[in-house]
């Protein structure tokens, strides 16, 4: 026996607006609306507090490796202590600060806590060992991205040039006319250099 189309379920979307055009379910919505805004900004303050925290020099220095190690070659640096009295941290260098590109550092730089966890730095003779590694990573991660840690505070378009050396000024002319990126040039500006590195030879007025 075929069922009479007035007893027939309504269409799906009569009753979803039926649903929603009802004042409990008005309510509803809206305060299903307002907790998941809530949580949304609950979430994304909580994440973006601990991106910045993770920024700080303090979190940086917690590993034995980079407050026993590291630490004690960047304070000789010029990017420590300068004439100017303007001093880079860990973050200044070390993480982009496009928000894209930051959270992305974040995730390549996971490696590290997995390393520091498993004990692979743990002593001097270890870390000295994995030095080299470390840095071509650092510097190949740099060649691809454009020294974009270095730009944070370092711009071809923002130098003076006639303040600079004559070799200094020249160098930098021509790095920027060529697109040649910072780390070519600056290795070990804050670290002290493996070992072995790449050659580093001063830019030709022919290429």
């Amino acid at each position: 026996m075929a069922e009479h189309p007035a007893t027939r379920s309504p269409n799906i979307l009569v009753r979803l607006w039926r649903l929603l055009a009802s004042p409990s379910a008005y309510y509803s919505f809206g305060a299903i609306l307002l907790y998941g805004l809530g949580l949304g900004i609950v979430l994304w303050g909580g994440f973006h507090w601990a991106i910045e925290l993770s920024n700080s020099e303090t979190f940086c220095l917690s590993c034995h490796e980079h407050s026993e190690y590291t630490q004690p070659e960047f304070q000789l640096s010029k990017h420590y202590s300068n004439v100017p009295g303007v001093r880079a941290e860990c973050y200044d260098c070390h993480v982009s600060r496009e928000w894209v590109y930051k959270v992305s550092t974040k995730l390549y730089f996971v490696n590290e806590l997995i390393e520091h966890l498993a004990g692979t730095l743990s002593t001097r003779e270890k870390y000295e060992a994995k030095r080299p590694a470390m840095a071509q990573a650092i510097w190949q991660r740099m060649r691809e991205n454009d020294s974009r840690g270095c730009r944070n505070c370092h711009y071809y378009a923002s130098m003076n040039l006639a303040q600079q050396e004559g070799l200094a000024a020249r160098q930098h002319q021509l790095a920027a006319e060529r697109g040649v990126t910072c780390i070519e040039c600056h290795m070990g500006v804050a670290h002290k250099l493996p070992a072995v590195v790449p050659e580093r030879k001063l830019l030709s007025e022919t290429r």
